[in-house]
C-alpha cells in the first residue's frame, strides 16, 4: 500500500506481520508439554496433559507472559526508532531506492513521516517474527549443547517476542491506514476514515498495482498471526494436540511475511545487496527446520516411530519423508538465489530515469 497521490506505488518496505515457525513460533511453548521451570519428561515417555490448576500453580497465561514482554518490548522499540532514523536519512540523502520508486516522496519527506514509521515499524515486525521463529525451532528441534539461556527461559522469550511481533505488525498497519487518512482530501473526515480502514484491513480494498497482490498477503500473514499466536493460552480448553496441528501453520504466516515484504518492500524493490540480505536471513530458518524434521524433540515424530504406527504407519511416513525432501529443496533453492543474487526480483532503472513506474 502507499499513500495517495500516487496510488500505484509499493508499500512500507516491509509490513510482515508476524512471525512465526513451525510447532512454537509466534509465542508460545509446548503446549501438553511440561510448564516452564519443571522436568520435561524423559525420551519416549508420555507427555502429560496441559495443567488445569490456576496459574499460581504453574500454568502460564497472557497476563503474565504480558508483564514479561517489556524488556523486549522496549528493545524492539529501540530498535524501531534506529530504523526510522536511518530511513529518513536514506531518503534525504536519495540513496533509498524509495527514492526511485516514489520520488514524489524524496521531494517533499516531511509530508510522509508516518509513511516512513509505518515502514521502520514493519521491519522491527519481521525482525521480531524471525527471532520467534528461530526460537521456536530451537525449542522443537535438535538443540545446541550450550545456549546463553535456559529452557524455561529461551521458552518465555519466545512467547514474549511473539506477543511483541503481534504488537509491532499492529502498529505498522494502523500508521499506514493514518498515512492513507491523513492524505485523503477527497470528502468529509468519515468517509476518507473508511476509506483508509477499507485499503488498509479489508482483502480487496486496495486495489492498485502491485498492492492488489502484495497488500492481501500481508492481511492473510495479520489475520493468521493474531489467532494462532493467542491460541497457546486457551491451549487446555482446545486440547494440545488440537494446538500443535493449528501451530504448525504459523511457519506459513511467517512466509507469507516475507513474501509481502518482497512484493512490496521499497527498499528491496530491486535486485541487490539489501534483498539479497533478506533471504540471507531465510537461510539460518531453513536449515533449522530441515534440522527440526530430520531430529524433532518428540520421538513419536521420528520416522522410525511412525513406521512403526499400526494401520496408519506408511502414509504418515511418506509425508514427513516428502516434508523432509521439500525442506532440503527450499534450503538448496537459498543458497542458489544467495550465490548468484537473482530471485526474479526487477532490474533496477538507469540513474538518470524519469520515470514515475506504474509498478505493475
Amino acid at each position: 500500500m502507499q499513500p495517495p497521490p500516487e496510488r500505484t506505488a509499493p508499500d512500507a518496505e516491509n509490513a510482515p506481520p508476524t512471525g512465526p515457525g513451525p510447532e512454537r513460533t509466534l509465542g508460545q511453548g509446548a503446549a501438553g508439554e511440561s510448564a516452564p521451570g519443571s522436568t520435561p519428561p524423559a525420551e519416549g515417555s508420555s507427555v502429560p496433559g496441559p495443567r488445569t490448576g490456576t496459574a499460581g500453580a504453574g500454568r502460564v497465561t497472557l497476563r503474565s507472559d504480558l508483564r514479561a514482554s517489556w524488556p523486549d518490548g522496549l528493545v524492539a522499540l529501540a530498535i524501531t526508532a534506529a530504523l526510522s532514523a536511518l530511513i529518513w536519512a536514506r531518503i534525504n540523502s536519495r540513496a533509498s531506492s524509495t527514492a526511485t520508486v516514489m520520488p514524489f516522496m524524496a521531494d517533499d519527506p516531511e509530508a510522509f513521516l508516518l509513511y516512513f514509521l509505518s515502514q521502520a515499524f514493519g521491519w522491527s515486525a519481521l525482525l521480531w517474527a524471525w527471532i520467534t521463529v528461530v526460537l521456536g525451532l530451537l525449542l522443537s528441534g535438535p538443540r545446541p549443547a550450550r545456549l546463553p539461556l535456559s529452557g524455561p527461559r529461551l521458552e518465555r522469550l519466545h512467547r514474549t517476542t511473539s506477543l511483541n511481533t503481534i504488537g509491532l505488525i499492529a502498529a505498522h498497519a494502523l500508521l499506514f491506514a493514518a498515512e492513507l487518512f491523513r492524505h485523503d482530501d477527497a470528502g468529509a473526515w468519515y468517509g476518507a476514515a473508511w476509506t483508509a480502514f477499507v485499503e488498509t484491513f479489508v482483502p480487496g480494498g486496495y486495489d492498485s498495482g502491485t498492492g492488489r497482490i502484495a497488500i492481501p498477503v500481508g492481511q492473510a500473514a495479520l489475520y493468521l498471526a493474531i489467532p494462532l499466536g493467542l491460541l497457546f493460552y486457551i491451549r487446555h480448553r482446545i486440547g494440545p494436540k488440537t494446538w500443535r496441528v493449528l501451530h504448525r501453520f504459523v511457519l506459513v504466516v511467517y512466509v507469507l511475511s516475507v513474501w509481502h515484504t518482497l512484493l512490496y518492500g521499497t527498499n528491496v524493490w530491486y535486485d541487490g545487496w539489501f534483498r539479497t540480505s533478506v533471504w540471507l536471513l531465510q537461510l539460518p530458518i531453513a536449515a533449522l527446520f530441515l534440522a527440526r524434521l530430520l531430529s524433532p524433540a518428540r520421538r513419536s515424530e521420528r520416522l522410525p516411530a511412525l513406521a512403526a504406527v499400526p494401520g496408519g504407519g506408511k502414509p504418515l511416513w511418506t509425508a514427513r519423508a516428502a516434508g523432509r525432501a521439500a525442506a532440503a529443496a527450499v534450503l538448496v533453492a537459498l543458497v542458489a538465489i544467495l550465490v548468484t543474487g537473482r530471485d526474479g526480483g526487477r532490474e533496477e532503472p538507469p540513474a538518470d530515469t524519469t520515470s514515475t513506474h506504474n509498478h505493475d
